[in-house]
């Protein structure tokens, strides 16, 4: 098997109300176009933007709690007030470091909430309501234009408990199951795998990553070749229940 991960340039700034799936069609058909098969992975950020998920905070009232938490990680009132409405709650508060569990059920620093290649200062975006919905409406919208059945991505970077560094994970996810389940087969000796499960939608987020980069304004890119299983797969099976989390 062999993997081409193609980046799509020349997606124009992205407002409110424009058509990302159109804007995606066009800047792959100025190039290698869109195949049957292949995984688009779309940055949340342009689908934030298209959805009218930006805001000023010079719009945002900061409540006590909001006021409170603030002085405890020197954040801006405001911006913490979006966390925590963006929250379920607070899962860790360590200095400046605001772990919260996103309405979506994510864990994440800040409720997903980023100020950055989003405008002028005291501007933020936030995480789409539905992910998985702006995943397969992307996708619908692509096939009706291409024909092509593809699978779509939305993906989000993302830090990690264990390790340093981030990495982008898929947040949406349509066209595809989220999951390769290895459980029942037998290895080169006979080994049978229990638990083995890979995430081939973080997988296929974190290898777009490296074509799309922070600052070179690729929020679009195509894998061509990997042979992901088509289903209705969405982000949603990614998260862990509670009850199975041994960390909280």
């Amino acid at each position: 098997m062999a993997l081409t991960i193609i980046p799509l340039a020349g997606i124009p700034e992205v407002r409110p109300g424009d058509d990302v799936a159109r804007m995606i069609v066009d800047a792959a058909n100025a190039g290698s176009g869109i195949e049957a098969g292949d995984v688009i992975v779309v940055t949340q950020k342009i689908v934030s933007k298209a959805e009218g998920r930006v805001l000023s905070l010079d719009t945002v009232t900061p409540s006590p709690e909001a006021e409170k938490l603030a002085a405890e990680t020197e954040k801006d009132p405001r911006l913490v007030e979006l966390i925590l409405r963006e929250s379920r709650g607070v899962v860790r508060q360590r200095g400046p470091v605001l772990i919260t569990e996103t309405q979506h059920g994510f864990i994440c620093a800040n409720a997903g909430i980023d100020a950055s290649n989003v405008g002028p200062e005291g501007i933020v975006c936030l995480l789409p309501e539905d992910p998985d919905a702006s995943a397969r409406n992307i996708r619908d919208a692509i096939r009706t234009a291409t024909g092509a059945d593809v699978a779509v991505i939305i993906s989000d970077t993302f830090g990690r408990p264990w390790r340093e560094g981030h990495t982008n994970v898929a947040i949406g996810v349509a066209g595809m199951l989220p999951f390769v389940d290895y459980v029942g087969q037998t290895d080169s000796h006979g080994y049978e795998l229990r638990v083995t499960t890979i995430c081939a939608a973080d997988e296929l987020a974190a290898a777009a990553e490296l074509v799309q980069n922070k600052l070179d304004a690729v929020p679009v890119a195509i894998v061509r070749g990997y042979p992901y299983v088509r289903g209705e797969g969405a982000a949603r099976e990614i998260v862990r229940d509670r009850e199975k989390d041994l960390f909280r």
